[in-house]
């Protein structure tokens, strides 16, 4: 046991020395962990600023069960959009009208030709012819841009074709 005094009496000061600089070192470290340990503090008050919970478990739970809400709503807002989608398809919103003189030297343009289209291009045409004698209106069936059943004229053509740009265009 005697040497080993000896050895630490004659070595006394550079383990004085070596024992300082593990301590100085351990105290940065501790600062340092210190600074780390405030950051991390701050962030968790970041994190959980509003919540009434104090761990990420919960917090996770509340954001899983958010998300399946909204994940249900976005599926109902799908849905309505499928419906309004089809009623558009379905309904008559692409219309135009053609004013025209059926007679070259007679009258002014009081004929006219209508053409009311759906999404799919059906629908119908209605047509005016004004004389003097009276007024003729003529309706036809029209499917996809055409009528299957009665010859069209170049006006209900043209009323057609300009309903069929009509939606496309902003009005």
């Amino acid at each position: 046991m005697q040497p080993i005094l000896n050895l630490l009496r004659n070595y006394e000061p550079i383990i004085i020395i070596t024992l300082f600089m593990i301590i100085l070192a351990m105290l940065i470290w501790i600062f340092l962990l210190q600074i780390s340990i405030r950051k991390i503090n701050k962030k968790n008050l970041e994190f959980f600023a509003g919540n009434n919970v104090k761990n990420v478990e919960d917090i996770i739970i509340g954001h899983s069960k958010s998300i399946k809400a909204l994940d249900k709503d976005i599926q109902e807002l799908y849905n309505i959009s499928n419906q309004i989608n089809m009623q558009a398809y379905k309904g008559l919103h692409k219309v135009a009208v053609i004013r025209y003189n059926p007679f070259k030297d007679v009258g002014g343009d009081q004929s006219f030709a209508i053409a009311m289209l759906n999404g799919k291009n059906n629908g119908l045409t209605i047509s005016s012819l004004y004389t003097r004698e009276g007024t003729r209106v003529y309706a036809k069936a029209i499917t996809a841009g055409e009528s299957e059943k009665y010859p069209l004229t170049e006006e209900e053509k043209q009323a057609i074709k300009l309903a069929k740009v009509a939606d496309t265009k902003k009005i």
